[in-house]
């Protein structure tokens, strides 16, 4: 009996959003001195909104990248490479040469992202839970579904990837 791999959600610290709210709160009194500063309120509204909706879905069917007032899909099929930038932060390349970074998705959390994905690892091995590989080591960026064809002309991120080029 195989069950289906669990969906993950990346988001940023909830810390976020609460010091945003008490930011929102302090600048009531800032804003009420005179009218023309009550603008200022928005600057951590705004930020709460961000912290709140912005992250990185993934399931079997694919990535969805949401962001404040939008959001996309990407399904497993249009990704060439899951890996990891010089600032150990995630990034998916595309079958069509794009990079998007995906939003409070870190490096080491790219296991957990490829065992939502419901396939191994390009090496074979399948991803821990945690931020360690099946076989007990960190990975280093540049993880590629098994499924997914190899990518041909396309070259690593610049300053190597993942937290093992650190």
């Amino acid at each position: 009996m195989s069950t289906a791999p669990a969906a993950a959600r990346f988001r940023p610290h909830g810390a976020i959003t609460v010091a945003a709210l008490v930011a929102a709160i302090g600048t009531i009194p800032l804003a009420s001195a005179a009218w023309f500063l009550t603008p200022v309120v928005a600057v951590p509204l705004l930020i709460a909104a961000w912290s709140w909706r912005s992250g990185t879905d993934a399931d079997a069917a694919g990535l969805r990248l949401r962001a404040v007032l939008g959001q996309r899909r990407v399904p497993w099929s249009a990704v060439a490479e899951l890996a990891a930038d010089a600032r150990g932060r995630a990034i998916v390349r595309l079958r069509d040469g794009r990079v998007l970074t995906l939003p409070a998705v870190r490096a080491a959390d790219l296991p957990r992202l490829i065992a939502a994905s419901g396939t191994g690892l390009a090496d074979g091995t399948e991803p821990a839970g945690g931020t360690e590989l099946a076989d007990g080591t960190e990975p280093a960026g540049g993880t590629k579904p098994t499924d997914q064809a190899e990518p041909t002309d396309e070259t690593e991120p610049a300053g190597g990837t993942g937290p093992a080029a650190q």
